[in-house]
């Protein structure tokens, strides 16, 4: 078998590629040579955590097939959210917490899928269910990974489950869980140096709703004013992206991490859809979702229900 390549989703967060890291490495001690690469570069708050705990980023790549016929997915599924010669290759395993939607295989795989609030937690149960030893690193990388997508536990997708491994993995991180997690999450809040188009591509998925492409960006800040003070700049980029790409609308989540709350911003059609999900009116383009947090949870499938229906 010739190498195996382990990556999450484009526009990769903590999970995408801090589960990578930690997957490839378990198979590594499972004698699989399997590597962790990304589909993007490291985001502040991961470069942040990945320099913390003395781990190098994943080399970027954009197509798998020039250097194997084997790969293993992290933190996603949806075939338009992986790599772009993903349907090329056989995928011999998935580790994710996502729904599962436009996804097939020719052949048989591994694939497990857990209701949590993180890849990281399933792949820290993988290394109890092999009793395998888990490095200082790659605890604090999992860890991380934990944190951010469960916002410090705050996010409604955080399960014991993933606390339970949050507070395992700080021991062997050797972290305080509380304190390094508010110091890495606000490393991520750091916007007013990046364009529009990169604020917008920080984080961002696309979904097919109702014969609709959907792409819903989500940002963390500590300050909601900061964002949208560049709505107009930020309505440019995303109209200019809905052209470019065929999106049909295009979502902007604005999360403060220390409120917990989101402000949402429309560009595309139809919008309609996009009140009767969250149950608002948008006022210029604009609504504010009080306790929202997660796009996973609280986004796509209030979405998914108002396009069918």
């Amino acid at each position: 078998m010739s190498k195996v390549l382990v990556f999450g989703h484009q526009n990769p967060d903590t999970d995408a590629i801090g589960a990578a890291i930690a997957f490839a490495n378990l198979q590594q001690v499972l004698e699989v040579d399997a590597e962790a690469v990304a589909l993007g570069t490291p985001s502040e708050e991961t470069q942040f955590a990945l320099d913390h705990f003395g781990l190098a980023a994943p080399r970027v790549i954009e197509a798998v097939k020039p250097e194997t016929d084997t790969v293993m997915l992290v933190d996603h599924n949806e075939f338009q959210q992986s790599v772009s010669d993903i349907a090329d290759v056989t995928v011999l395993a998935v580790v994710d917490h996502h729904r599962i939607a436009n996804f097939e295989t020719a052949n048989p795989l591994y694939y497990r899928a857990e209701p949590v609030g993180c890849t990281s937690t399933i792949i820290y149960k993988l290394y109890q269910e092999y009793e395998a030893e888990i490095p200082q690193a790659i605890a604090g990388i999992m860890l991380s990974a934990i944190i951010s997508d469960t916002l410090l536990f705050k996010s409604p997708t955080c399960t014991p489950e993933d606390i339970n491994a949050a507070e395992k993995l700080a021991d062997i991180a050797k972290v305080d869980l509380n304190s390094y997690g508010l110091e890495m999450l606000k490393a991520g809040t750091n916007l007013g140096d990046k364009s529009a188009a990169e604020l917008l591509d920080l984080d961002a998925k696309s979904f097919p709703m109702g014969g609709k492409t959907v792409r819903i960006a989500q940002v963390n800040t500590v300050d909601l004013k900061e964002v949208f003070n560049r709505q107009q700049e930020l309505e440019a980029a995303m109209v200019a992206e809905n052209a470019a790409k065929g999106y049909d609308l295009f979502l902007l989540i604005a999360t403060d991490i220390l409120d917990s709350n989101s402000e949402l911003l429309a560009v595309g059609a139809p919008l309609e859809v996009v009140e009767t999900a969250f149950a608002t009116t948008l006022t210029d383009n604009r609504a504010f979702l009080p306790g929202v947090v997660s796009r996973k949870k609280q986004v796509v499938p209030q979405l998914t229900v108002a396009f069918e229906g």
